[in-house]
């Protein structure tokens, strides 16, 4: 090859007519620091910072739930027609039958939620009634409240159930006159800016310290004898309770809202 005795010069005037844009573009960039949530850390770094303190006082509800009942009343509660009208006695509240269903004033998403439950001594379970109740996550999405111990009913209808969609792993009901728990995680679905589905919800379910429902996922809105669908919602709704005509008592029930 021929050398040329102009090419340093064209290459320099090359350089000044480039934008300066295209040589910031050109140059290497600088990584910027990522978010604390993103941030990669390297194995046992000493300056990642600390989870925030929660206490966990026996019994109680952890330092940063929400209270939803603390064995005095129903504030934190709304009825279908205004204020709530289920009963409160001895430190837990009650279904009064005939006076609808009952949901938090305070919208919720994805939230860890405890609740304890009891059918009474004297109901007797027969299938779908006489001990019915359900905890709906954003007054759609339903988990069972029923007595299952003993009571055969169809198995994605009975306690520790999705219902309609999923049964529970095992039955771990306590017979009607005990307090069941169930300790959830739920997820809320996420939907796109034209209402269609992004991502479905999930729960995963401990009943009385056992897991019943293992990360699974949500078909759509509860419905009755027919497969549930989605319809696009707000990010944050009401959790509700059940009027089923059945005298169902329920105490210590308190919510953490939880990152998508």
């Amino acid at each position: 090859m021929r050398n040329c005795t102009l090419c340093p010069v064209l290459s320099v005037l090359a350089l000044v007519a480039v934008p300066t844009v295209l040589l910031v573009a050109a140059a290497p960039v600088a990584q910027q620091a990522k978010p604390e949530s993103t941030k990669e850390w390297a194995v046992h770094d000493v300056n990642r910072p600390q989870p925030a303190m929660v206490a966990t006082p026996a019994g109680k509800a952890p330092s940063d739930a929400i209270v939803l009942f603390d064995g005095t009343d129903m504030s934190k509660w709304t009825g279908n027609r205004g204020e709530a009208k289920w009963t409160v006695k001895d430190g837990a509240f009650h279904v009064a039958a005939g006076t609808g269903n009952i949901r938090t004033k305070e919208g919720f998403g994805s939230c860890q939620i405890h609740i304890e439950w009891m059918i009474p001594a004297t109901c007797t379970c027969e299938g779908q009634k006489g001990c019915n109740s359900g905890i709906f996550f954003m007054d759609r999405y339903e988990l069972q409240i029923i007595g299952s111990n003993p009571n055969k009913t169809y198995v994605d209808g009975m306690a520790g159930a999705m219902y309609g969609q999923y049964p529970p792993l095992v039955n771990a009901c306590r017979p009607n006159g005990e307090w069941n728990t169930y300790d959830v995680i739920f997820h809320a679905p996420v939907f796109k800016k034209d209402g269609a589905l992004e991502k479905a919800g999930s729960m995963t379910v401990f009943f009385n310290g056992v897991l019943v429902q293992d990360n699974s996922e949500i078909w759509g809105a509860t419905a009755h004898a027919a497969k549930g669908t989605y319809s696009a919602h707000e990010a944050k709704l009401p959790i509700g309770l059940q009027d089923h005509g059945d005298p169902l008592m329920f105490r210590n029930v308190w919510v953490r809202p939880l990152a998508q």
